[in-house]
């Protein structure tokens, strides 16, 4: 995963050279956004990108490494220069052009490379337009040579136009942002409007059939900073009737569909969780418990091209002397590293959810058999078999002294995409670290706790473990991670310890009730919940942690200091519900200092903790409310309208940064799994596609769902336990599941068979009350099922999913009617499961 830390990047050039190429300086260790044509391997080395070229290609453009998005401006002057050499010298040719069919050129020149380095440049003025980051392209033709090279490049530059590059995110919004998913009925419902009209705009809501249910009037809020919007308030809680298909409307502007249901939360729950099995290092992932889209061979265990994680070494420079059997735990991120600190708060985020349940709440929704991996019938809470996973992988990274190495990773960062199985980096192991030694200590020490009536043997595995880190942590306190070791995987450099050792020492205490850890806990200057403010905690900031504990699980501290831990949650909560009540987009979330920040999403989710622990600590209803209310953020009441949340809303996050969820470098690949959950806006535009396209953003519109937008758009471990706890609270507070309404739909799927294909008739009845006058059905083939022709529907296919829509003679099927089309398909499997017309499920006869 990449850091703010280990990011730099070049300030605004000066007026009228505005800089086109993002990255061309390659100092942050990162080839992005830059690609490279097949045969061709791009590796960032020394602060150059390198690229590997396979001989015995026929023309120069059969060999590239370039840039797309690149705006350009016709009639506008350009100077494109950079630094490069060869290892054998030859021929390359610097391009300026088009980036799709038909691939038109601007402008092209050949430069004789020599094996010293040297500076190249030229000008020319463009003849097509490409303003905002359209289709524009710069590369580099490195093809038509017998032999193997190495071509490498450094400061590349391409200056000129009038027009800075940059603009909007490209994401289509909604006038009426509302949550995409689903309001829990019972609860407050609330939309947002965007308008700058002064008066109250009435508001109406719909059903599914398009009738009215209720109606209101908005109110004004007037300029809302964060988002840049002008906004009114809009509250429709007191219509409460479960459905599918709302939508709410102002005069022409009507929102997403949304549901009224309990049930999308509790499903959430689960698929939030499945979210580490996917992300799980050194086993298969099934296709049994993830489908075959997202099932892939176990990574790194040493088989080719892997050079795997059993016998790991340390860097170069740090030289410890032993390799260590690391194997095992959860990909941190969008890459293929395994970081403590990082895995050490994701994994009691989990357990601290099974804690809490059991405590104060319902731990039967973590019962074995409720998630969908391979431990799910061993008569252990399978929350539990998940966070062991990780737990184990973190006892591994303990050195022989007990200090726990901080991070392991790939020697340098890998390209995307790459799936793991085919990942041929050597890894290395990075330095120990305090604070990586205090993570194991609490985690190991909480983990303890919870198996010690599940598995005695491992319980004293786990004290053992976390005894001598916390010892060997006491004799290193100050021994930091390197802020510059950020090649290959982000530097998680922390420069204040006190509140890892609060956080191990609470932990310990709470499992051994020792004299000792008890003494280190009071004696803490964050002791009592010091260190809780409206800024929450993360991976570097971990005290509260610490206090949540000792609130939660019972110990032998004075009741009157527990008290005052759970008093500090109630009051650090009234000030995010006080903060909320002046959004245009309620959210716990205080950006008065540092605006949005990499992983915005996990701090407002963090922040939704401390709300949901007030609730349990009070029993008030406006935390309770306050939780949902960060829920609705993120699920797409949003100025954005975009549920941050993958498969969850009809503009849903698919294009995460991911080395395997892949597919907008690869259709090959896959999106992003149900239940995965995007870092969210991040006003310091950290990475070179933000950097391109969102100049200027309002805080929270600094985002876009583009998998090379890593600083805003990557995925992680500590963010995705963020969100199984807040979700497993939510959906155990959201009452019993509710009925969906009686489907207007039913459709009849019959095929005949052959080896290797089929041809398949499908009734669809309206079984409502009101006419289609056009319909559009949708199902996913669950095998290799491929649409060869059709009748009497327009059909299409993307993977998987097809779909089929009325020709101009069918569209209308009143109540009671049906309309009958068709299919041949090549390929075999089962039948479609399940079917949607226009949006909602259907009855299958």
């Amino acid at each position: 995963m990449l850091t703010a830390t280990s990011l730099q990047f070049a300030g605004t050039a000066a007026a009228a050279e505005y800089e086109r190429v993002l990255n061309g300086k390659f100092d942050s260790g990162s080839a992005d956004p830059w690609w490279s044509s097949a045969g061709v391997t791009n590796r960032v080395t020394g602060g150059e990108l390198c690229a590997a070229v396979t001989g015995g290609t026929t023309n120069p453009w059969d060999a590239l490494i370039g840039q797309n998005g690149v705006p350009f401006e016709s009639g506008q002057s350009y100077t494109f220069s950079f630094d490069a050499y060869a290892t054998t010298a030859q021929t390359v040719a610097a391009a300026a052009g088009e980036s799709v069919s038909p691939y038109r050129g601007i402008a092209k020149q050949d430069f004789a490379l020599t094996t010293t380095k040297q500076h190249y440049t030229f000008t020319f003025t463009s003849a097509l337009d490409f303003p905002d980051a359209g289709n524009g392209q710069v590369a580099f033709q490195l093809g038509g040579q017998t032999f193997d090279n190495t071509i490498c490049v450094d400061n590349v530059s391409m200056v000129g136009g009038v027009k800075p590059p940059g603009g909007v995110n490209p994401n289509p919004t909604k006038k009426v942002q509302v949550d995409l998913v689903a309001y829990v009925p019972g609860l407050p419902k609330r939309a947002t409007l965007v308008s700058t009209a002064t008066a109250p705009q009435q508001w109406t809501l719909k059903n599914s059939a398009g009738a009215t249910v209720a109606t209101g009037q908005t109110a004004p809020k007037g300029a809302d900073a964060t988002s840049g919007d002008s906004v009114h308030l809009i509250d429709f809680s007191s219509f409460d009737t479960p459905g599918t298909g709302y939508t709410l409307s102002v005069g022409a502007d009507s929102s997403f569909p949304f549901d009224i249901s309990a049930d999308p939360i509790k499903k959430l729950r689960y698929d939030s969780l499945a979210f580490f099995y996917h992300q799980r290092s050194g086993t298969p992932i099934d296709a049994q418990y993830v489908g075959s889209e997202y099932a892939r061979p176990a990574g790194h265990v040493n088989v080719a091209p892997n050079q795997g994680d059993n016998n790991v070494p340390c860097r170069a420079e740090i030289s410890c002397g032993y390799t260590l059997d690391v194997r095992g735990g959860w990909y941190d991120a969008g890459d293929h590293g395994k970081y403590v600190v990082n895995g050490g708060i994701a994994a009691w985020q989990l357990l601290n959810s099974y804690e809490r349940a059991v405590r104060l709440g319902d731990a039967s929704a973590f019962r074995d058999g409720t998630l969908a991996i391979p431990e799910k019938s061993n008569g252990v809470p399978d929350l539990l078999d998940e966070a062991r996973w990780e737990v184990d992988f973190l006892l591994k990274m303990q050195a022989p002294d007990g200090m726990a190495h901080h991070k392991m990773h790939d020697a340098a960062w890998t390209a995307l995409p790459t799936r793991p199985e085919l990942d041929d980096q050597p890894r290395r192991l990075s330095a120990t670290s305090t604070a990586a030694t205090l993570n194991l200590a609490a985690v190991a020490a909480q983990a303890s706790r919870l198996w010690r009536d599940i598995d005695a043997t491992y319980s004293a595995k786990l004290l053992a473990a976390a005894r001598k880190a916390y010892t060997a942590a006491k004799a290193n306190p100050a021994k930091l991670a390197d802020p510059n070791d950020n090649v290959g995987g982000g530097a998680y450099d922390d420069k204040t310890v006190t509140d890892e050792f609060y956080w191990a020492a609470a932990e310990l205490y709470t499992t051994t009730g020792d004299s000792s850890y008890r003494a280190d806990v009071t004696s803490s200057p964050h002791y009592k919940a010091a260190g809780l403010t409206r800024a929450g905690f993360y991976w570097g900031g971990t005290a509260p942690l610490g206090d949540i504990t000792l609130a939660v699980a019972p110990n032998g501290l004075p009741a009157a200091d527990v008290t005052a831990i759970k008093s500090v949650f109630a009051s650090v909560a009234d000030q995010h519900l006080t903060a909320m009540g002046q959004m245009g987009y309620a959210t716990p979330y205080d950006n008065s200092t540092d605006g949005y920040v990499w992983g915005s999403n996990s701090a407002v989710l963090n922040n939704a903790q401390v709300l949901a622990l007030a609730h349990d600590f009070t029993g008030a209803a406006k935390y309770r409310d306050g939780v949902f209310e960060a829920l609705h953020y993120l699920l797409g009441r949003n100025p954005l309208s975009t549920s941050y949340v993958a498969g969850y809303g009809d503009q849903a996050v698919r294009n995460v940064h991911h080395r395997f969820w892949a597919k907008q470098n690869d259709a090959t690949l896959p999106i992003a799994p149900p239940g995965s959950l995007s870092g969210g806006p991040n006003s310091a535009l950290q990475d070179p596609v933000v950097q391109r396209l969102l100049v200027g953003c309002p805080q929270q519109k600094c985002w876009v769902d583009d998998i090379g937008a890593y600083s805003v758009n990557e995925v992680a471990v500590n963010w995705n336990s963020a969100l199984a706890w807040v979700t497993g609270w939510a959906a155990e507070k959201s009452g019993k599941p509710t009925t969906p309404p009686p489907s207007d739909c039913e459709v009849k799927y019959d095929a005949n068979k052959w080896q290797g294909g089929l041809s398949a008739h499908v009734a669809l009845k309206n079984t409502g009350t009101t006419a289609w006058t056009s319909w559009k059905l949708a199902f996913s083939f669950p095998g290799t099922q491929k649409v060869t022709s059709g009748w009497s529907a327009n059909w299409n296919q993307t993977g998987r999913d097809v779909t089929a829509t009325n020709m101009s003679w069918n569209g209308q099927v009143d109540p009671g009617k049906s309309v009958y089309i068709g299919f041949n398909a090549s390929g075999g499997g089962d039948d479609p499961k399940t079917f949607t017309i226009n949006g909602k499920t259907c009855k299958t006869g």
